[in-house]
């Protein structure tokens, strides 16, 4: 990983917790995620219009990946909706790396070394002390829906890093590959909205579109940057270090949002990048 590629990939982590951030914010997650989802959509198709078509070979994967994408922002809008964005927010992007570094040993037979383990040990450390940490002030019991919907969308999250990592490559152009993936995933939830909420969505969009639209610039911008990456560098490091966002996350919602999220859940938070970390010094 270069000095250019690790840069690249920390400014997607501080740019994807941002976005997240302004998700949250909103009282309303399907106003938010149809701005978010469908601005990033006219996004790509201003940007597909500049760009190559991806090859052949790249479509199964973007076709895979925006149903994954979908199924993501579904439960991030479900987590975001139970809980506090500090725990919510590192539980979902902390499951992501754990779950494909086991992966990776039980399914494609790579092996861990001490460092790899360690990593492992100490992230899933971290992991449970955000987890259990309680929601809404630190002597809160844990909410267990939250606790499940996290999880399932650091899932969510691994199942398109892997599916993105290999269809960017077969595309040939990263740019072309972001911009109809955007365009594909981009399309469904808007579609949604606009079915469920019918003549009362354009009324309910207009006076959140602003934040929704610069949500939408930051979100394709974070996964643009990791998708170069992903390019230029082994997958594995790639998504271990752009979980540095998860102490991003942890400020903002501590800073921003008010929540009581405290010293201890700081520390869990701390434990869960300290162990991604050695996964990286590994790779």
């Amino acid at each position: 990983m270069t000095p250019l590629v690790v840069a690249a990939v920390l400014a997607a982590a501080v740019t994807h917790a941002t976005w997240n951030a302004i998700a949250h914010r909103f009282a309303d997650q399907l106003v938010a995620f149809t701005l978010i989802s469908g601005g990033a959509a006219v996004i790509g198709a201003v940007l597909a219009c500049l760009t190559p078509l991806p090859d052949a070979g790249a479509w199964p994967y973007l076709l895979v990946s925006a149903l994954l994408h979908v199924g993501y922002m579904t439960l991030l809008m479900r987590s975001f909706t139970l809980g506090d964005f500090g725990q919510m927010y590192p539980i979902a992007r902390g499951t992501a790396p754990l779950v494909v570094t086991v992966v990776a040993v039980l399914v494609v037979g790579e092996t861990m070394d001490a460092w790899q383990t360690a990593g492992v040990v100490v992230a899933s450390a971290g992991l449970v002390g955000v987890a259990l940490w309680g929601i809404r002030g630190s002597r809160a019991a844990p909410h267990w829906p939250a606790l499940l919907a996290a999880p399932a969308t650091g899932l969510a999250i691994a199942a398109y890093t892997v599916v993105d990592g290999v269809g960017v490559r077969a595309a040939g152009t990263p740019l072309g590959y972001i911009a109809w993936l955007m365009i594909l995933e981009g399309v469904l939830i808007p579609a949604y909205a606009l079915y469920t909420r019918r003549g009362r969505l354009l009324r309910q969009l207009r006076p959140q579109a602003p934040l929704g639209l610069l949500g939408a610039a930051l979100s394709m911008l974070a996964y643009g940057l990791v998708l170069w990456a992903q390019t230029r560098a082994p997958l594995g490091p790639v998504s271990a270090l752009r979980e540095s966002s998860i102490i991003v996350g942890a400020v903002i919602g501590t800073v921003f949002f008010k929540e009581r999220f405290g010293t201890p859940r700081i520390v869990a938070a701390g434990l869960m990048v300290v162990g991604i970390g050695l996964m990286l010094h590994a790779s």
